[in-house]
Parts: C-alpha cells; structure tokens; sequence
C-alpha cells in the first residue's frame, strides 16, 4: 500500500472542508484533503494508507471526515496521534486507525505493509511497531464497522 503523508494536526475541517458538509459522503470524499493536497481524491488508490504526524483529525467531531477517507478506498491511518472522537469515528466504520510513535519516519509514496497481528508496519527493511488495537475492536474493524458488527452478533444470537 501507498503511503501518502501529512502533518501535525490536520484537522477534520482539511480532511473535509465545511463546504461540502450537506453533500452525500460519496461528493464530499472527492473533496477529502483537497486544502493541503488537491487532487488527493482522484490520485489515491483503494488500498493506500494515510500517514500523519500527531493529533490527526482535530477539531469538530464530523464523522464525514473517516467516512470520506474509507469512501475512497483508504485502508487504514496511521499517526503519531489522533483526536480521540476522530480515533473512535474511524473504529466504528471500520477504518483502522494506528498509533505509531515512528509515523514520521515514513516518507511520501512509501510501499508499506500493515502486519495487524504483530502489531507491526513494514517499510522496506524496517519494522515499526503501533500500538496494538484490542481484539473486540478489531474483531468489529474487520467485521465492517461498529453497525456491520452488532448486526453480525445479532444476527448469530437470533439463529441460537
């Protein structure tokens, strides 16, 4: 996966301008990151990662801004830290949000892998290490999000 880099605290207003806050997320994703990086939407590919310095997504509390960034195919999100609600917003619609102290140590267009189960992101001949995301959280990642995931066990306790 492509690695596409950013700041200290980019905040949700530059993930997703205010602008496009009444349209459907489908649009307002084709405006994702456009203050700091145009183009951005229709140069990332599905399955790119997005890597930032510390307190990633501040500022209001807009779902969108996760919702944008998943919507264009990113895989997962890595920084140094995030705002906690944007943190919270991006586990619950399955978006994996990785807290890595050596974020920036990653370079613009790095090929990374993200090894989940070791809790490690592999760039060339470097492994750096995230902190791990609990198991019930990732269980409800990989399930599709916060809704997928109720409706998964839900779904299993009707059919018991």
């Amino acid at each position: 996966m492509r690695a596409w880099v950013f700041g200290d605290s980019v905040d949700t207003d530059v993930i997703t301008p205010g602008r496009y806050m009444k349209l459907p997320v489908e649009e307002i994703a084709q405006h994702c990151l456009e203050p700091v990086s145009p183009g951005f939407a229709t140069r990332v590919k599905r399955g790119d990662c997005v890597v930032a310095g510390r307190n990633f997504g501040c500022g209001s509390s807009r779902e969108q801004a996760p919702a944008a960034l998943k919507e264009l195919g990113v895989a997962a999100l890595i920084a140094e830290s995030f705002a906690g609600i944007f943190f919270r917003n991006s586990l619950n619609l399955g978006l994996p949000a990785l807290v890595c102290m050596e974020a920036k140590s990653i370079r613009d267009g790095d090929s990374l892998r993200i090894d989940y189960e070791n809790s490690v992101i592999v760039n060339g001949g470097k492994r750096l290490a995230f902190e791990p995301i609990p198991p019930h959280l990732m269980q409800m990642v990989r399930d599709g999000g916060l809704l997928p995931h109720l409706e998964k066990r839900l779904k299993c306790r009707t059919t018991s």
